[in-house]
C-alpha cells in the first residue's frame, strides 16, 4: 500500500503514515461492523435453541437490530454516580474495547496479508489479552459500589487462573510449529496429518485445543463462565452503574474479544487462512473465506455453549482453572517437548 500512496506524490514517510492508519482502518471498521452482526447472530442462535424467533423486526429478519441498539444508547444520558471517581470510570470502557481491536494487529488473514507481521505475534496477543482485565477492575473500582467491585475481584482472579493455563497451551503450539510467529504458525499446520491441514488432527495436540477452547470462554467471561456478571448474585456486576456509549463499549469490547478467540481458535489449531484438507482444488476459495467459516463454526459453538450449559460456581470455576488445567497442560508441555526430543531432533547421547 505504500508504494501507491507515494505513487500520489507523497513522501515516504507520510506514505507509511497513510498506509499504516488505512490498514488499521481497514481491519477496525470490519471487526466492528462483525460484531454487531454477531451479536445479532448470537441471539438468533439463543432463540433458535429456546423455540423462540429471536429479533425479527428491525430490517429484513431482523438484522439491523443490533444497530438499532446502538443509536439508542448512542442517544441516551451518560450518568456518572456521585460517589464514582470520574475520570477512572470513563476511561475503562474506552480500555476494554482499545485493547480488544489492539489485538487484531498480528492475525494474518491470508499468507501474507497481516497488519504487523512480528516475530513474536503470539506474545504480543498474551501480553494484551492480559490488559483487558485492567478496564474491568478499573471499572468495579471507580464505581465505588460493593457489587461492581466484587465483580472485578472475580474477574482479576479468573483472568489470572485461566491465562497460567493458556500460557502453556501456547507453549504446546510454538514447540511444534517452531515459531511464535502466527504466518509460520499456520504454514506449519500444512499437510500436517495426512492431508489435514491443522493441528487439532494431531493425537497429542487434540486435548491442548480442547483445553483452549474451554479456557477462553473463560478468559472472555462467556457463559458458563460469566460469574463477573452474574445476575442473580451481582446484578450486572462490573458494569452495574454503566449507561449510555460507556455501556455499549464494553459489549463492543466483549465480542471483539470472543471473535478474537474464535480467530485463534481457528489460527493456531484449524490452519487458519489454510483449506481443511490439502487438495489443490479447495486452494481455489480466498484464504480470507476459509478463515471467517472458520470463525463463524466457533462463534456457534460459544453461542450454543452459552445458550445450554449452566453457570459454573465460582468454586468450581477456579477448581477447573487450577487443579484440572494447569497440570494437565503442564504434563502436554513436558510430552509433546519429549516427542519432538524423541523425533524431530533426536536424544541427545
Amino acid at each position: 500500500m505504500i508504494p501507491f500512496f507515494q505513487w500520489t506524490g507523497l513522501s515516504f514517510e507520510a506514505a507509511w503514515t497513510v498506509s499504516t492508519i488505512a490498514e488499521i482502518l481497514l481491519i477496525a471498521l470490519p471487526v466492528m461492523l462483525a460484531v454487531a452482526l454477531v451479536i445479532y447472530a448470537d441471539r438468533k442462535i439463543w432463540a433458535a435453541m429456546a423455540l423462540r424467533k429471536g429479533p425479527n423486526v428491525v430490517g429484513p429478519i431482523g438484522i439491523l437490530q443490533s444497530f438499532a441498539d446502538g443509536l439508542k444508547v448512542f442517544l441516551q444520558e451518560t450518568i456518572i454516580p456521585s460517589a464514582a471517581n470520574k475520570g477512572l470510570f470513563l476511561i475503562a470502557p474506552i480500555i476494554t474495547f482499545t485493547v480488544a481491536l489492539m489485538a487484531w494487529a498480528v492475525i494474518p488473514f491470508n499468507s501474507g496479508a497481516v497488519l504487523a507481521d512480528i516475530n513474536v505475534g503470539l506474545l504480543y496477543i498474551l501480553a494484551i489479552s492480559s490488559l483487558g482485565v485492567y478496564g474491568v477492575v478499573i471499572a468495579g473500582w471507580s464505581s465505588n459500589s460493593k457489587y461492581p467491585f466484587f465483580s472485578a475481584m472475580r474477574a482479576s482472579a479468573q483472568m489470572i487462573s485461566y491465562e497460567v493455563s493458556i500460557g502453556f497451551i501456547l507453549i504446546c503450539v510454538v514447540l511444534w510449529a517452531g515459531s511464535f510467529n502466527l504466518n509460520d504458525i499456520v504454514k506449519a499446520q500444512k499437510d500436517h496429518v495426512w492431508i489435514i491441514n491443522g493441528f487439532v488432527a494431531n493425537p497429542l495436540l487434540f486435548p491442548v485445543w480442547v483445553m483452549f477452547l474451554i479456557s477462553g470462554m473463560a478468559e472472555t467471561a462467556r457463559a458458563p463462565f460469566d460469574l463477573t456478571e452474574a445476575e442473580s448474585e451481582l446484578v450486572a456486576g462490573y458494569q452495574t452503574e454503566y449507561s449510555s456509549m460507556a455501556f455499549a463499549l464494553y459489549w463492543l469490547g466483549e465480542y471483539a474479544n470472543v471473535l478474537l478467540m474464535c480467530t485463534l481458535n481457528a489460527t493456531l489449531f484449524w490452519g487458519g487462512y489454510l483449506p481443511p484438507l490439502d487438495i489443490p482444488v479447495l486452494y481455489l476459495v480466498p484464504g480470507l473465506v476459509w478463515l471467517l467459516l472458520k470463525i463463524l463454526f466457533f462463534f456457534f459453538i460459544f453461542s450454543w455453549v452459552k445458550a445450554t450449559v449452566p453457570r459454573y460456581r465460582y468454586d468450581q470455576l477456579m477448581r477447573l482453572g487450577w487443579k484440572v488445567f494447569l497440570p494437565l497442560s503442564l504434563f502436554f508441555v513436558f510430552a509433546i517437548s519429549g516427542y519432538l526430543m524423541a523425533t524431530r531432533y533426536g536424544v541427545a547421547a
